[in-house]
Protein backbone atom coordinates (compact mmCIF):
# COMPACT_ATOMS: atom_id res chain seq x y z
CA UNK A 1 0.00 0.00 0.00
CA UNK A 2 1.23 3.59 -1.14
CA UNK A 3 -0.08 6.09 1.09
CA UNK A 4 -0.29 9.69 -0.26
CA UNK A 5 -0.82 13.38 1.21
CA UNK A 6 -2.25 15.68 -1.63
CA UNK A 7 -3.63 18.76 -1.37
CA UNK A 8 -7.21 19.43 -2.03
CA UNK A 9 -6.39 21.31 -5.31
CA UNK A 10 -3.99 18.33 -6.11
CA UNK A 11 -6.45 15.92 -5.65
CA UNK A 12 -9.26 17.94 -7.65
CA UNK A 13 -6.35 17.90 -10.26
CA UNK A 14 -6.16 13.81 -10.36
CA UNK A 15 -9.71 13.35 -10.19
CA UNK A 16 -9.99 15.66 -13.39
CA UNK A 17 -7.14 13.73 -14.68
CA UNK A 18 -8.92 10.21 -14.12
CA UNK A 19 -11.98 11.60 -15.74
CA UNK A 20 -10.61 11.71 -19.01
CA UNK A 21 -10.05 8.10 -19.16
CA UNK A 22 -12.33 5.56 -19.84
CA UNK A 23 -14.94 5.19 -16.97
CA UNK A 24 -14.22 1.42 -16.97
CA UNK A 25 -10.62 1.79 -16.45
CA UNK A 26 -10.76 4.48 -13.57
CA UNK A 27 -14.48 4.38 -11.97
CA UNK A 28 -13.39 2.06 -9.10
CA UNK A 29 -10.17 4.08 -8.57
CA UNK A 30 -11.83 7.45 -8.21
CA UNK A 31 -14.80 5.61 -6.06
CA UNK A 32 -11.41 4.80 -3.81
CA UNK A 33 -10.25 8.53 -3.61
CA UNK A 34 -13.69 9.82 -2.92
CA UNK A 35 -14.33 7.37 0.14
CA UNK A 36 -10.88 8.19 1.29
CA UNK A 37 -11.36 11.64 0.91
CA UNK A 38 -14.46 11.89 2.48
CA UNK A 39 -12.93 9.78 5.48
CA UNK A 40 -9.98 12.68 5.36
CA UNK A 41 -12.44 15.51 5.94
CA UNK A 42 -14.59 14.14 9.01
CA UNK A 43 -11.67 13.74 10.39
CA UNK A 44 -10.68 16.86 9.95
CA UNK A 45 -13.99 18.67 10.92
CA UNK A 46 -14.58 16.55 14.33
CA UNK A 47 -10.75 17.48 14.96
CA UNK A 48 -11.80 21.23 14.76
CA UNK A 49 -15.01 20.84 16.51
CA UNK A 50 -13.23 18.75 19.61
CA UNK A 51 -10.59 21.76 19.48
CA UNK A 52 -13.45 24.15 19.71
CA UNK A 53 -15.23 22.89 22.71
CA UNK A 54 -11.86 22.93 24.38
Amino acid sequence: MIRLELTVPETNLVLEALGGLPYARVYELINKLHQQAEEAVKGAEQAVEEAERQ
